[in-house]
């Protein structure tokens, strides 16, 4: 098979390519763990086989369901080493649970007719082999198919043996959409598969669970935990956009990922939090179900999948079509906001001056001041309700006033803009730094360009200056940080490399600085950061920063900085309430 393709596929996948175009495109998939070990555990293949088609399992069910909760895409993980390594197809090749009926070929046909598609999940991992007291792999049959010795509860001949299963099934299914990878094999790599899979199945995507492989189209995190608040899943996210990225977690709050005899309740504020700051973070997120023999999913997740249908319908316009507001798509501020209120911003793809506030916790007052960007604000409405907000704007705030009738889940407020104002164009002054890492100078802190960024060469305290080139008003400094670590301290290893202290100096000449003019602390928070200043005309300014979050102990990250955009802002725009004419103040 090596031998009859021709490997010119560079040894690392492009960062972004038109076969990732259905995933950059999708809001979310639906991740179905169903095995030959689903509860009842079976033993025998063919009994069940037989009890899958006794059971009435139907492909349009899933499909259905995963419609039902707005998802474009489905991950079958059928050959998965807890479930016993079960193949939903008629495969020829021997070695483990293969089925008669073609159970992965009707889904992906079901899907397609459905405008979904199909990504099968494919596991490296022969150690649960003999999980249950049963031996779930065929080391003698895959021998005789081999004509040699292969034991496939070794790595190397489990590689060997999941090798030969994608060949087949990119052979039988030209509609898959891609493979989920558990992680890596070294038999893959020597032997190219995944270079080989890129030529072979050119729309076929990688996605890879838990390790951010640079030859795959995306890195999928498993079921991340311990950030405040609890459904903020992307605080523990450590890949920087434009990299696909997916969030992978249960709707069951508590069990197993599939289905084992029980039906836990699922938590409808964690669950659809989670949906809503992975889009708000432009993160994929791969809910997982438990689908039981018949395929049908237990009654506490189909009563929310029913309930999700409605819900997600009102306020699909700000999830789907959209990137996470606050990053490097422009956008209002996310996070914490005023009186204990959290939650994301969306902006449209389509359209950039509209916008979206997603308020998933409530703030403990009937106003909601949200930081504005520099976005000039038209508009605002509740857009399940569509009634019409009072706000203002003022100081490089957003603050809406007058609300009440918090939805418990997500109040979504529509936001339409002019655009940004107020903003000096940075393609009129000069970046410079001390220092930089090679390759990542000052300049791609201000070059509007997401694929590049400044690194300060793990050098604290470190300058980022900014040469008006003529006497400008600045009335606040915007930052746009790597999104490339966790938000908070998951472990000693894993920690934010964001700005801690800072101090901001201006200067006529470039050369005397005097005192800082503005200093303080920045929280460590995923999205835009600003700091403001006392309205000073300049021409050169200049941010110090004396820390970064990172502990000495994460010594990937320990004093390490990267900014892919900052700003400078001359005049916040103003205006009063629903009605009056905006402005620029200085």
């Amino acid at each position: 098979m090596l031998g009859a393709l021709s490997l010119q596929a560079p040894a690392r996948a492009d960062l972004q390519n038109p076969r990732q175009d259905f995933l950059r495109a999708s809001t979310s998939g639906l991740f179905l763990h169903w095995g030959e070990r689903t509860a009842p555990a079976h033993t025998s293949c063919s009994a069940w086989e037989s009890d899958v088609t006794a059971g009435g399992w139907t492909p349009d069910y899933w499909v259905d369901e995963a419609r039902k909760l707005h998802a474009q895409y489905l991950v079958l993980a059928t050959f998965h080493s807890r479930l016993g390594y079960a193949r939903p197809w008629p495969s020829k090749i021997p070695g483990s649970c293969s089925t008669k009926r073609d159970f992965l070929g009707e889904l992906i046909a079901a899907a397609k007719a459905k405008g979904l598609k199909t990504i099968l999940y494919m596991t490296d991992d022969p150690q649960w082999h003999a999980d249950g007291g049963h031996e779930w792999l065929d080391s003698a049959g895959y021998s005789t198919y081999k004509k040699r010795t292969v034991d496939l509860t070794a790595r190397e001949g489990f590689g060997e043996f999941s090798y030969d299963n994608f060949f087949e099934v990119m052979n039988r299914y030209p509609d898959l959409g891609g493979f989920w990878i558990d992680n890596d094999n070294d038999y893959w790599l020597s032997h190219h598969l995944y270079e080989q899979i890129y030529q072979k199945c050119p729309a076929c995507t990688l996605s890879n669970n838990n390790e951010d492989t640079p030859i795959m189209d995306m890195i999928s995190n498993e079921q991340k935990t311990g950030m405040t608040p609890s459904y903020d899943y992307p605080q523990a996210i450590y890949t920087a956009q434009p990299r696909l990225t997916e969030a992978d977690f249960k709707l069951a709050a508590t069990g197993a990922w599939w289905y084992d005899g029980s039906d836990p309740a699922v938590d409808k504020k964690l669950t659809l939090g989670r949906l809503i700051t992975n889009a708000g973070s432009s993160v994929k997120a791969l809910m997982a179900e438990t689908a039981q023999v018949n395929g049908v999913f237990p009654s506490n997740q189909a009563a929310f999948n029913d309930f999700a249908n409605g819900y997600l319908t009102e306020v699909w316009e700000s999830l789907h079509g959209v990137e996470g507001g606050g990053y490097l798509y422009g956008g209002l501020k996310p996070g914490l906001w005023n009186d204990g209120a959290h939650g994301v911003t969306t902006v449209s793809k389509t359209d950039p001056r509209l916008h979206y506030i997603h308020v998933i916790t409530p703030p403990r007052t009937s106003t909601l001041q949200v930081r504005d960007n520099g976005y000039q604000v038209t508009a605002v409405t509740n857009l399940r309700t569509g009634a019409v907000i009072s706000y203002r704007q003022a100081g490089g705030a957003l603050t809406l006033t007058g609300l009440s009738g918090w939805d418990p889940y997500d109040t979504v407020f529509k936001v339409t803009t002019r655009g940004r104002a107020g903003i000096i164009d940075p393609a009129t002054y000069t970046m410079s730094a001390s220092p930089s890492t090679d390759g990542h100078g000052a300049a791609a802190a201000a070059d509007g360009d997401h694929l590049t960024y400044w690194d300060n060469a793990k050098t604290l305290p470190v300058r980022l200056d900014f040469a008006l080139g003529t006497t400008r008003t600045v009335r606040y400094l915007g930052v746009n940080q790597r999104e490339d670590t966790v938000s908070y301290a998951r472990s000693d290893t894993e920690q934010s490399a964001r700005i801690k202290d800072y101090k901001v100096y201006v200067s006529g000449d470039g050369k005397h600085w005097g005192s800082a003019i503005a200093s303080g602390t920045l929280p460590s928070a995923r999205g835009v950061a600003f700091i403001d200043l006392p309205a000073t005309s300049t021409s050169h300014v200049r941010l110090e920063v004396t820390s970064t979050y990172a502990a000495s102990t994460d010594t990937t990250r320990y004093k390490r900085l990267r900014i892919d955009e900052a700003w400078l802002g001359s005049a916040y725009v103003t205006k009063g309430l629903t009605g009056a004419s905006a402005s620029i103040a200085p």
